[in-house]
């Protein structure tokens, strides 16, 4: 990434912050509570990446989505993932069209991947070969059909729900597709308090009605402003230590050995800093430190950690090994 003077981005600073109030403001008169899960969906947005919602079914994952779709001045589809979707269910497909009287000639008819904003609803519900049609858009923002390629029009997010794989009629996602998703989010219960301003709010007349508050082309520029964020050294090799230490080898922690199949890749490090930088600015600050890296940790990683067979069975979480991977790896000497 090219970097560029402080003074040029703090006058994007202001901006970003308002943008920041102006979404928050909305989302809080619809989604309750959910502070971390909100603020990663932001990260992602003004870092161009993709999301994937975990959590069992009525925690408001579909309402999560869609109401970040209702604030952004962008297109939004959504496809329901089912076992019986086709890939060009959601890529598109060439159809034979009669244009005029006796001449016919296939045309490419679009599907819902051409968007802005694509809600894959329960995305490990259809089996593997359909999961795999978003490969292409969400790596390369592109589909490609029949030998011809489609470029999908910026800003372009892929954000996925996802119910827990232990329940039935479930498929696990490949490694090559969780690979593309930036974060991992757990969506959790309520707190009792909260749980209660939601049934207050769900069980009444009124029915809150949000506002666009940001077009696509802003997104874009915060996007750019997000990239020229500078990074030091220092903190950019604590989010390497990091990525390094979950890969099993002979200088790895024991517990890697013990319970890790297989580390993160080097995307993995790559969205650590990135995502560093969108939270730096989402706190108002103009450079990343190591509590953005280590705040960013567990969604960055939980997705990208292949546990072995004893970890399997000794019932150990991926974030339990990213907690004990934070203890384990040392945050350099410095005063950021």
């Amino acid at each position: 990434d090219r970097t560029v003077s402080t003074d040029r981005i703090s006058e994007y600073l202001a901006q970003f912050a308002q943008t920041r109030q102006l979404m928050l403001d909305q989302l809080r008169r619809i989604i309750v509570g959910q502070v971390d899960v909100i603020e990663q969906i932001l990260a992602a947005i003004f870092t161009k990446g993709h999301c994937l919602l975990v959590g069992v079914p009525g925690l408001a994952k579909t309402l999560m989505v869609s109401s970040i779709s209702q604030i952004l001045d962008v297109s939004f589809k959504r496809v329901q993932f089912t076992p019986d979707l086709m890939p060009s269910d959601i890529t598109g497909t060439m159809v034979l069209d009669e244009p005029e009287p006796g001449k016919r000639e296939f045309r490419f008819m679009r599907g819902p991947v051409f968007t802005n904003i694509l809600l894959a609803d329960e995305i490990n519900r259809t089996p593997p070969k359909t999961q795999a049609a978003l490969l292409e858009a969400m790596q390369e923002k592109r589909v490609t059909v029949q030998g011809r390629t489609y470029t999908l029009e910026p800003p372009f997010f892929v954000f996925a729900t996802q119910n827990p794989i232990e329940l039935e009629g479930t498929y696990p996602l490949p490694e090559a597709q969780l690979d593309r998703f930036m974060f991992q989010i757990h969506i959790g219960y309520l707190s009792a308090d909260e749980e209660l301003a939601v049934v207050k709010e769900t069980t009444s007349i009124a029915i809150p009605e949000l506002a666009r508050v940001v077009s696509g082309g802003d997104i874009v520029k915060l996007q750019q402003v997000v990239r020229q964020v500078p990074v030091a050294d220092v903190v950019s090799n604590y989010a390497i230590a990091l990525a390094r230490a979950s890969r099993p080898g002979p200088n790895s922690p024991d517990f890697i050995k013990d319970w890790v199949a297989y580390g993160v890749s080097v995307r993995a490090a790559q969205f650590l800093v990135l995502g560093g930088k969108a939270r730096a600015l989402l706190h108002g600050r103009l450079h990343v430190n190591f509590d953005d890296i280590a705040a960013l940790a567990h969604p960055v990683l939980r997705h990208r950690i292949l546990l072995n067979f004893r970890a399997q069975s000794e019932r150990v979480t991926t974030d339990a090994i990213i907690d004990k991977l934070l203890g384990a790896v040392p945050r350099p000497t410095s005063g950021l």
